[in-house]
């Protein structure tokens, strides 16, 4: 199940990048579980990765492999995290990263992997190698390639995630792709699940990680479905050097603005996709005194069973919604300047309910698949936006039946 209606876009070729999958069996016979992603030489390559202690043996040797600054290939398979796997796991990345490299004439350290799946099973390296050259010989830079790669590196999701947007550079346009997966385990601590995004403009390393954290940052942070943070997140940002350069202040704005409407559209998707999901529900709090204490408060909402299960009822029970914004962790609330409105209908007043609130406007607000909540704490100048999913009988049977 899936909120709201979503094709994937026409991906224009992106200068320099060349896409290629193939079927591997990893999990299920038949299926695109094996990616590759080809990097020009002189690309410039920034990520940023999951914060859980027990992340996967891919992220270890990707971040490690990034810090050459020489990245051709990325290598990407679904059906197994190869997460908690200890030493074998970093054996077995390394020897995919190895077996890429050699078929392809690169340094291994040119190669960095990602996975995606189940936890704590070992890597089928032999099936991922011997994929190889299937995935290396359908390489291609068209929107077919774009959208296949999209469909592979999916995993519980019902659908792939693609956006594109344009911006100009002295009359130079600059194009940016990006796939992303992500459904289920939605928390991210840095990114999301899987995403890549890829660019024909020419950026400066450095500058290119803090466009990706900053992007990252209001966008697949600002998303959850079940405050569970993965073992696998990534999120890379390739910049080929095909076309104008991002320097200067009127530039560097162009990039930024397509750049979040890359990552904010893919974010958005994977809400919109959430295990079992039938709401998109959008979370405005306004009033903070900082950006942080913002994503408190809607982060503490948006995590709340009470508050999702309502939410996916139907049921206008407009106490959780106050309750979670009581219990955030922000120090000296005064409650008697919170204001709450579900929808465009006064929710919360001085303390209390709005006069005037209706169960029947409530009702009608929380009968719809898109929702929006707003929180005014009235003590500061800051906002945040978090977008968050229902919780549903189907999330259970998702997860329940993962293994199976």
């Amino acid at each position: 199940m899936a909120v709201g209606e979503a094709v994937f876009p026409q991906m224009p070729a992106i200068a320099g990048i060349r896409l290629g999958t193939a079927r591997a069996g990893i999990k299920k016979a038949g299926r695109r579980d094996v990616l590759i992603v080809e990097v020009p030489e002189q690309a410039r390559v920034a990520g940023v990765f999951t914060r859980n202690a027990f992340c996967a043996a891919p992220v270890h040797v990707a971040k490690r492999h990034l810090l050459h600054r020489a990245s051709r290939y990325l290598l990407i398979n679904t059906g197994n995290a190869n997460a908690g796997t200890g030493a074998q796991g970093m054996q077995d990345a390394n020897a995919c990263c190895d077996a890429l490299a050699t078929l392809t004439h690169v340094a291994s350290h040119s190669v960095l992997p990602f996975s995606t799946g189940v936890i704590g099973e070992r890597l089928p390296v032999e099936r991922i190698c011997n994929s190889l050259p299937e995935a290396l010989a359908s390489l291609d830079d068209s929107a077919v390639a774009w959208e296949l790669a999209g469909q592979t590196i999916l995993t519980t999701d019902t659908r792939p995630k693609g956006a594109t947007a344009t911006c100009y550079v002295n009359d130079q346009k600059v194009t940016i792709n990006g796939i992303a997966k992500g459904s289920g385990m939605i928390k991210p601590n840095m990114a999301t699940m899987l995403a890549f995004v890829a660019t024909d403009a020419e950026i400066e390393t450095t500058l290119l990680e803090t466009l990706l954290r900053d992007s990252v940052d209001r966008s697949f942070n600002c998303i959850t479905v079940d405050s569970d943070t993965s073992t696998n997140d990534a999120c890379m940002l390739i910049a080929t050097g095909e076309g104008p350069s991002i320097v200067g202040h009127a530039s560097l704005a162009a990039f930024r603005e397509a750049l979040d409407e890359v990552t904010g559209e893919l974010a958005q998707a994977i809400i919109r996709d959430g295990e079992g999901a039938t709401k998109f529900v959008t979370l405005d709090v306004q009033g903070a005194r900082s950006r942080d204490e913002a994503l408190d408060v809607a982060f503490t909402v948006a995590h709340s069973p009470l508050v999702k299960t309502a939410l996916y009822a139907s049921d206008a029970n407009w106490g959780r919604i106050l309750a979670a914004v009581g219990r955030a962790p922000v120090e000296d609330f005064d409650v008697e300047r919170v204001v709450i409105d579900l929808g465009e209908v006064p929710l919360v007043e001085a303390g209390g309910r709005a006069p005037g609130y209706t169960e029947e406007a409530g009702s009608a607000v929380m009968a719809r698949d898109e929702i929006g909540i707003r929180i005014d704490l009235g003590r500061g100048e800051a906002a945040a936006t978090v977008w968050t999913s229902d919780l549903s009988h189907d999330y259970v049977s998702i997860n329940a039946d993962y293994r199976s």
